[in-house]
């Protein structure tokens, strides 16, 4: 009898007709075509802030590792070799030394100057360009994605006045449907704008700070280059080792 009466009572109670999935299909396709819009921004504004930060990271280590071994060695080559391959720092230098060998065909000292110059701020150009791929996306994100959540909302208020209209009174059943879309677009809108504003602000710190080095880096190899090798930048000096522990004396 107790659960005769159990399951009588689940079965009367009513049932919930203004979730997240009813407020999209009272909506329709504008609702649907919103969120589609605003996930692919999300999913795209995550992807860049997970592929930068790991790009940038890269960098920054690389560069550790340049300035404790590169500068050892005797000559740019050689302490080219010690660099990664496919590293920004490696390609500063191998594009100083490809302008040093093309700068010998210019008859005035001055000229050789501004082209090895020249050569390494293109090369910077290059990798900072490089490092700024996918920031305009997270700005756009930022920017567009409430008007997005906006254009929603707006469509959710025109559709509860209509409800409104239709019905003859501003009753809460009629008008619960719309409003709660348009406040479910406000909110999307905000929650896709505020994370990618978050990550363009900080992926662009950390690149103005790469860009830095980038620029100290590139101004150590010129001068080293224009010193035939006499110039280069202070480096701590190497841990010293430790002393050997002295033999205990032996016993007469």
């Amino acid at each position: 009898m107790v659960f005769e009466l159990l399951a009588a009572g689940a079965a009367a109670a009513p049932q919930n007709k203004f979730g997240f999935a009813e407020a999209l299909e009272q909506g329709g396709f504008i609702a649907y075509a919103t969120v589609i819009i605003l996930g692919v921004m999300s999913f795209g504004s995550f992807f860049i802030l997970i592929t930068k930060w790991i790009e940038q990271n890269k960098i920054i280590s690389q560069y550790k590792a340049a300035r404790t071994n590169f500068w050892r060695a005797p000559s740019l080559k050689e302490g080219a070799a010690k660099l990664d391959k496919n590293s920004a720092w490696r390609q500063i230098v191998d594009d100083g030394l490809t302008a040093e060998d093309q700068h010998s065909k210019m008859t005035d000292s001055m000229e050789a100057h501004d082209w090895l110059h020249g050569s390494l701020a293109r090369s910077e150009a290059s990798i900072n360009a490089r490092l700024a791929g996918g920031l305009p996306f997270l700005a756009t994100v930022g920017a567009t994605s409430p008007f997005i959540g906006l254009f929603g909302t707006v469509v959710g208020i025109y559709r509860a006045l209509i409800a409104i209209g239709i019905a003859g009174s501003a009753s809460i059943d009629k008008v619960a449907g719309p409003v709660g879309e348009a406040l479910i677009m406000t909110a999307l809108g905000l929650l896709v704008a505020v994370p990618a504003v978050l990550a363009y602000n900080y992926l662009q710190a950390r690149n103005k700070r790469i860009a830095e080095n980038l620029s100290g880096f590139s101004t150590d190899v010129l001068a080293n280059i224009n010193s035939k090798g006499a110039v280069k930048p202070a480096m701590a000096a190497a841990p010293a080792a430790k002393p050997a522990a002295a033999a205990p004396a032996a016993k007469a």
